[in-house]
């Protein structure tokens, strides 16, 4: 990927392991929270889960998605956060297993789960971290090459 993604948003992203994934396919969006694993060189989330659960069935419908990961804490000046949008693939072939080694090496006990893997290719970031300064931001979209603090 031709885009440089600030390390300090990438060392955020690898700092936690959950992510909280909004899909909509209608008028009422939904969320769900999931593991996941970053795959810094192609910048995306890999997730795993059932197709039968209710944002697999939306995202089959609109592949469309937003998140957020975050830092809990009741210290203001250490607030962190995270939003993205993405495009969520069901892969096949070598990206498929690929896209599995990725995640089973975060979580080698996923291995016994049964579950299918997605990919979550992203097209916007926006962290917040208010150790940079109160309500600064730095973005990265897929069309820019640089991240900035807004």
């Amino acid at each position: 990927m031709a885009d440089i993604i600030d390390k300090r948003i990438v060392e955020f992203i690898n700092s936690h392991h959950v992510l909280t994934l909004a899909t909509s396919c209608g008028e009422r969006p939904y969320c769900c929270n999931c593991y996941y694993a970053y795959d810094e060189k192609q910048n995306i989330f890999v997730i795993k889960g059932s197709d039968s659960t209710r944002h697999a069935l939306e995202i089959a419908k609109n592949p469309f998605v937003a998140g957020s990961v975050v830092l809990e804490t009741d210290e203001i000046g250490k607030i962190q956060g995270l939003q993205f949008t993405a495009l969520a693939v069901k892969h096949t072939g070598n990206f498929f297993d690929d896209i599995k080694k990725i995640y089973l090496k975060r979580f080698p006990y996923a291995v016994a789960v049964p579950g299918e893997y997605l990919s979550l290719e992203i097209d916007f970031l926006k962290m917040t971290d208010n150790r940079f300064g109160f309500g600064k931001k730095l973005l990265w979209t897929k069309s820019k090459s640089e991240c900035n603090l807004v």
